[in-house]
């Protein structure tokens, strides 16, 4: 019975791919079946179940979640205001000189643009619409060009504070807290803050790594002619850049909290539509429908995994996989590579969303009761999660980008094309495994860790623990 959590998954992933359904809602589909055999084979009674409505009322109180609708208002906006096409058109005129000056500025743009857009497809769907389109123009084959639109869409992923990067360190905080709690160690809990230092220095050299990739790539190709930013385009392209760099520096650092950082960013832009003429009422709205369609998928996906996860413990399965880990030989580091690598396989069916919902919440309490540092295991995770987006010809940028293509894009050239950016990205990975000190941990934290957690007292804990 124990082992039923992984029937679960097995029958999402195939359910999902056999079907193309919601992912919402095969889980709850899934976990209603698998709540009905449970009861009938006497693995739990229906009074465990009742406990559903408070856990997902007590989940609805997390203030991370405010900014969700935000970074995705966001998102929507930036897809229509012409502000992305004005700072590629300005960031290709400054590296000019370099020989790579559109390809650079299609990284450059997704570095900036891709952590507000709240999720990999608006910011695909922004790329391809304002970058793509003068890629192919400046010489790229199609399949480079649509290899930095897969990489430049997912580079939110890595630069806080994106919201995937919010989101999972919500998830490692209820992961850790939930470990710290089962061994009554005296550490301090891991919060969203702690994720977005801790990933600063991967998400550089992952970025430099990109760069110049880019470069070497398409620095002999015969580059087309970049129309010139106007004279009222070029100050509002260095603005835009300096308050970008703004916002998330300061929720980075610690300054503002996200959900402060995206209502300004949404203020910012609504403004922007309305001093620039370019938001109409029609696009307003359909930015404001895009908003609630996505959200409430979000949302949706939030409820169901939460759902699915209740019966997978129900059954057992968070003990069982706890005890394999325990079990296996090699001490920590080999427990941190097995629960990366069912990470890893995992991503080649569920996008980072999914995993970040249902994934994280069974495989990190076990290992965080084992290996010290939360820190290292979540930027670990946040890394294979965005590989996950790059694998052809599954990866969730990887179909986006192939959708927006006006012609049929290969998946053997589209992946020849993304195998350096993805030698890359594991080569960071790999880093970050063999050297613990690229991961920024707080001083002060290390040296002074906090009390055992009080065992009556979680939901403060928690209130606590998601402030920077």
């Amino acid at each position: 019975m124990e082992t039923a959590g992984i029937w679960m998954l097995a029958a999402v992933a195939a359910v999902m791919v056999a079907t193309g359904l919601p992912a919402w809602l095969v889980l709850v589909g899934v976990a209603l079946a698998f709540a009905g055999g449970g009861m009938l084979l006497g693995a739990f009674g229906l009074p465990l179940l009742t406990v559903l409505p408070l856990r997902l009322l007590g989940l609805m109180e997390s203030d991370l979640l405010q900014a969700l609708p935000l970074y995705v208002f966001m998102g929507a906006l930036l897809n229509r205001l012409p502000l992305a096409d004005i700072l590629f058109r300005a960031g290709s005129r400054a590296f000019a000189r370099s020989g790579a000056g559109a390809p650079l500025a299609g990284l450059g743009l997704g570095m900036l643009l891709a952590p507000m857009n709240g999720s990999v497809g608006s910011s695909v769907a922004m790329l391809s619409r304002a970058v793509q389109p003068r890629l192919d123009a400046s010489g790229m084959t199609a399949p480079r060009a649509a290899a930095l639109v897969c990489v430049a869409s997912t580079l939110g992923v890595v630069v806080p504070p994106s919201l995937v990067l919010i989101l999972l360190g919500d998830a490692m905080l209820r992961a850790h807290t939930e470990a710290v709690n089962a061994t009554a160690a005296a550490v301090r809990i891991v919060n969203t803050q702690d994720i977005f230092r801790g990933a600063l220095i991967p998400a550089a050299i992952l970025l430099v790594l990109c760069l110049a990739i880019a470069w070497w790539t398409n620095r002999g190709a015969a580059a087309a002619d970049v129309p010139a930013t106007t004279r009222g385009e070029r100050p509002t392209a260095a603005s835009a850049v300096a308050v970008i760099v703004a916002l998330l520096g300061s929720v980075t650092l610690g300054y503002m909290y996200a959900v402060e950082a995206a209502a300004t960013g949404g203020v910012l832009l609504f403004l922007f539509g309305l001093a620039t003429r370019t938001l109409t009422r029609p696009l307003l709205a359909e930015a404001l429908r895009d908003t609630m369609a996505i959200t409430g998928a979000l949302f949706a996906l939030l409820l169901a995994a939460t759902t699915f996860t209740l019966v997978l413990r129900a059954f057992g399965t968070d003990r069982w996989a706890a005890a394999a880990l325990n079990g296996l030989s090699g001490g920590e580091n080999a427990r941190l590579l097995a629960v990366m690598a069912v990470l890893g396989l995992c991503a080649f069916v569920l996008d980072a969303f999914e995993m970040i919902f249902v994934v994280i919440p069974v495989v990190m309490p076990p290992l965080l009761m084992q290996f010290p540092d939360a820190t290292r295991a979540a930027v670990l995770a946040l890394l294979i999660l965005q590989a996950s987006f790059l694998v052809p010809p599954l990866g969730y940028a990887v179909m986006m980008v192939r959708q927006n293509q006006r012609r049929p894009l290969a998946v053997r050239q589209l992946a020849r094309a993304l195998l350096p950016y993805l030698a890359a990205q594991l080569f960071v990975l790999a880093l970050v495994a063999a050297i613990p000190a690229l991961v920024w941990h707080d001083a002060a934290t290390l040296a002074a860790p906090a009390d055992a957690l009080p065992a009556g007292n979680l939901d403060e804990l928690l209130r606590q623990q998601q402030e920077p």
